[in-house]
């Protein structure tokens, strides 16, 4: 039997439409009952505590912070807690919680864009999605989540991101942790067991970033060797591609043995070596790919995999490294 903890403060997931606009009329127990008619929770029992009751766009700091210490002792015996909430201010709702909230036990935010007498109300959906994910082995560990439309989102980076639209938030720089429908609960797998870097590392080797544009040359790539990097990423086109001179230099650089990271400058999707003179040269000559990474975060990656081998390490262990990572993390095949 697994036991959650559900607080209901309000929000537009609680009220009914009345005369001089919407009102926070439902409680815990009545959200509960519309939960369960959208999915049977199984071996789930389920405690339910009014809090507040207001519209979040009322809501003080002070009452956030209170919201904070009442999960804290719920936490301590329930195996998951779960707040319904306005969605105008649950973001900052959320980042609050996630500074004061510690420990394996998953504590999950949701709400709705449409009142609980709606015709097509979505909060009874949210609402079942959050209690599945709060009662899941998956979600253990998981720290402080956003469920709505499906998603489970991280509460550090979450924004609501549209007015009125029934997916109205999202993590822009993370995506969602999980999802939570009729195919059942699934948590994305996000980084590998075991640790990339060795204890006492105190610095890493210099790895410089260079960026695609129309016309560009192997000038940075030059200027950055001057300097000592000891490696190279480049922010290509569309799927990973780089404009001959780029490509020419890259291709120098992994025959004399300094690794090479391909990334997009895009901001979203995976690179591909798909382009002859371009990404597909640099794949062949074993330039690592890096997935759907930042230029940035990529960056870093190399780095620290340049870390713990010694600089006459040929590049094609340093990229197998890099490879394994990416794989064990999930974010290449």
């Amino acid at each position: 039997m697994r036991r959650l903890v559900l607080f209901a403060t309000g929000g537009t997931i609680a009220t009914r439409n009345a005369v001089g606009g919407r009102r926070v009329e439902v409680g815990a127990s009545e959200l509960l009952k519309s939960a369960e008619a959208v999915w049977d929770l199984g071996d789930v029992e389920v405690e339910v505590r009014d809090l507040s009751g207001r519209a979040s766009f009322a809501a003080q700091v002070s009452d956030v912070l209170a919201l904070a210490q009442a999960v804290r002792w719920a936490a301590g015996d329930a195996d998951g807690v779960v707040i319904t909430h306005g969605t105008d201010t649950l973001e900052e709702s959320a980042f609050l919680l996630a500074l004061s909230h510690s420990g394996p036990v998953p504590v999950v935010l949701t709400g709705a864009q449409r009142p609980f007498d709606d015709p097509a109300p979505d909060g009874p959906r949210n609402l079942a999605a959050a209690l599945r994910w709060a009662a899941a082995p998956q979600a253990r560990g998981s720290g402080v989540t956003v469920a709505f439309a499906d998603e489970i989102l991280p509460a550090v980076g979450v924004r609501k991101t549209h007015s009125l639209a029934l997916r109205a938030f999202a993590a822009p720089d993370r995506g969602p942790v999980g999802h939570v429908d009729e195919a059942g609960v699934r948590r994305h797998w996000t980084a590998p067991a075991a640790a990339f870097l060795r204890d006492g590392v105190t610095d890493l080797p210099r790895v410089d970033v260079v960026a695609q544009y129309l016309g560009a040359d192997a000038t940075a790539i030059d200027a950055a060797l001057s300097r000592g990097a000891r490696g190279m990423v480049v922010a290509g086109f569309g799927s990973g591609n780089t404009t001959p001179p780029v490509t020419e230099a890259c291709l120098r650089l992994l025959h004399q043995g300094i690794p090479v990271a391909l990334t997009s400058r895009t901001g979203a999707g995976s690179v591909v070596g798909l382009y002859a003179g371009a990404g597909a040269d640099l794949a062949e000559a074993g330039a690592v790919l890096a997935g759907d990474l930042s230029a940035w975060q990529a960056r870093l990656l190399l780095a620290a995999a340049l870390s713990v081998e010694d600089a006459s390490v040929p590049a094609d262990r340093v990229a197998r490294r890099c490879r394994d990572w990416l794989r064990d993390a999930g974010i290449t095949a």
